[in-house]
């Protein structure tokens, strides 16, 4: 086995006990993933990894469930950095429009990763939104959405915009999704981090 199938088989773990501890809610071990300077960006949340972890807490405390199940992932270092880009479902369940559903939507994790003190930790979370659905948990119910709210949702995380917002969220509506100049940013930032230039937040 190679140094550097070594390196990202450790860097797989990283992402692996992110989603794992997160959604058992061990918020120890999840600090732990992080970088010192951690950022998280989610569509109801940006900032500092800490505060994403007690604004969690708080809505564990009021009944939000959202889960994450990973797929593969694509891992390229540079000495100390690298970029992982991870495939993933968000799932949340909640009230829509008074009608108990799940919401799934398919993307990737973009990660920023950098050694601190050795290890792997993550720095920088910037999830990319592809597509999304909305079910009911009772297939016979009806669900009748506000047709004029969702159009203005982006489209690759529209239903998970309007559970969010109909919770209380305020979602940020320019995040990364498969195809746009949000995503195209993105990638150009990766490379010119991974090349050695500074974080552009």
């Amino acid at each position: 086995m190679t140094q550097d199938l070594i390196e990202e088989l450790k860097i797989r773990r990283l992402v692996e006990n992110w989603a794992v501890w997160r959604d058992a809610g061990d918020w120890e071990r999840f600090a732990t993933v992080w970088h010192p300077d951690g950022m998280m960006m989610a569509t109801w949340f940006q900032g500092p990894f800490r505060e994403f972890i007690r604004v969690t807490q708080e809505g564990w405390s009021k009944g939000v469930s959202i889960l994450h199940f990973l797929g593969g992932s694509a891992i390229e270092i540079a000495g100390d950095r690298a970029i992982a880009q991870t495939k993933m479902t968000i799932s949340q369940r909640g009230p829509v429009e008074g009608v108990p559903c799940d919401v799934v939507c398919t993307g990737r994790f973009y990660d920023f990763i950098t050694r601190h003190e050795g290890e792997w930790k993550l720095l920088h979370r910037q999830p990319i939104y592809e597509k999304d659905r909305i079910d009911p948990l009772d297939p016979a119910a009806t669900l009748a959405l506000d047709a004029q709210r969702l159009a203005q949702m982006p489209e690759g995380y529209r239903h998970l915009a309007y559970i969010q917002s109909g919770i209380g969220y305020t979602v940020k509506m320019d995040m990364p999704m498969l195809k746009g100049p949000q995503v195209e940013a993105l990638y150009a930032r990766g490379a010119r981090w991974l090349a050695g230039g500074p974080l552009e937040r």
